[in-house]
Parts: structure tokens; sequence; C-alpha cells
């Protein structure tokens, strides 16, 4: 979500009206619901081969704006902390303004730390393509377009990009997003950026925007529907 420029309370007031007004315009017009999963989405049959070795491990997912998919990954159980960033481009430490250009080659990414004894990689994956995005839409999502929005999983070793590309077959295989083909990239990650501060925690500090209102809300409470074992109430603040 691009924020617009401002440089006054009054400024500040009219952005969120007008912002408020748009959403609202898009929640008549049908957009926000996201087309409801052709059926359940399978387990990935490698997430637990992952889970090798006591500590903590980190995975990077990218599926548009990153202040959702944070909060979606703040709520699940084994999951110790969450960081909003860029990854995948080729200018060294990006700002915003940078990466929501399209210029800079990231993708609002979120980095995810978590407990494999709790939690597998295949379950967060599971979490990734059934809660946190549409991972069909290319190069956009939701109301955000540009590659900075684009679906993608960067991996931090051989065992993390086997197991991407093993459950991505698998979802093809089961046609869990019936005839709309998966687009989502696969690749290494050679960085991570964190965002600027005021980006981290954005949707719990900011329930009431009416970005998160509309867009990254019900990404929660699908997240207690379809996936309840692996939800966590309270997000980080209950872990």
């Amino acid at each position: 979500m691009k924020l617009p420029s401002l440089s006054s309370p009054l400024a500040v007031l009219v952005g969120l009206a007008l912002m408020a007004l748009a959403f609202a315009g898009l929640a008549l017009a049908g957009f926000g619901e996201r087309e409801p999963l052709r059926r359940p989405l399978p387990d990935a049959v490698v997430g637990q081969a992952l889970a090798t070795a006591p500590g903590l491990e980190t995975a990077v997912f990218a599926g548009g704006c990153f202040w959702g998919v944070e909060a979606v990954f703040e709520h699940v159980r084994g999951v110790h902390g969450v960081r909003s960033g860029y990854a995948g481009g080729t200018l060294a430490n990006p700002s915003y303004a940078q990466v929501t250009s399209g210029r800079s080659g990231h993708a609002e990414s979120v980095e995810v730390r978590f407990d494999p004894r709790v939690v597998s990689y295949g379950q967060l994956l599971k979490v990734f393509f059934a809660v946190a995005h549409d991972p069909t839409q290319l190069d956009r999502q939701g109301p955000d377009r540009g590659s900075q929005y684009r679906s993608a999983i960067f991996t931090r070793s051989p065992a993390q990009e086997r197991a991407a590309r093993a459950y991505l077959r698998q979802l093809a295989t089961a046609r869990s997003f019936g005839p709309s083909p998966i687009v989502t990239r696969v690749q290494p990650l050679e960085r991570f950026y964190p965002a600027e501060d005021y980006h981290q925690d954005f949707a719990r500090l900011n329930p009431d925007h009416p970005y998160i209102r509309h867009w990254d809300a019900p990404k929660l409470v699908q997240l207690q529907r379809r996936l309840p074992a692996l939800y966590r109430a309270g997000g980080l603040a209950a872990k």
C-alpha cells in the first residue's frame, strides 16, 4: 500500500478521508473479497523434514503489501518474530519510496522467525498460500499493482527451495485454485532489508486504518477459520 505524501495534520486528515472513501467504493464494487479456494489446501509432505536441529529458523515470503502478510504470520503458533522489509532487488538499502516506484526490483516481503519444533516450514507454506495472499495474481495483490507486490518465496537454503517447489507441484496437482495458474516465484534470498520503523507491526498498531480493516483484517478471520490448529489469538503478544 503506497502512502500519500503528507506534510501537515490537515493533509493527514484529508488523506485518510480520501482513502476511506476509496476503499468504501471498492467494497461496494465487490473488490476485496478474495475468491474462495476451490478446495482445502493439502499439507506439505516435505515440511517436517526441515526440522533437523534445535533453535529458530527463518523464512521469507512476499505476497503483496507487507502489512497484512506480517499480521497473518504474527498470529501463527510457533512464530517468534516477523519483520516487514524488502527482498529480491538490486539496489542496496532501498527506501520505501524506491521500492514502491517499482524500479528497485524489490518485493515487499516479510521475514518470519519460527521454531520448527512447533510449526514446520511446510505449515508456513500452507499459511502463505491459503490465507496470506492470492498466488494467482501476477505482479499485483488486491488494489496494489506492480512487481513490488509480486508473489514470491525467497529461500534461505537448498532444503527450503526443494520444499517450496515440491509444495507448488502439490498445489498444481490438487488444482487448489481451479484453472487459475499459480504465479509464485521461488528464488534464493540474497539479502533482506528491514523496512522503515513505521511499517513494523502496522496492522496491530493501526487496526482502524481503512486499508487494514478492508484488506487485512479478513485474513486473520480466515486464518482462524481455515487453520485453527495454527492460529494464535493475540498474535506475538500471546506467545
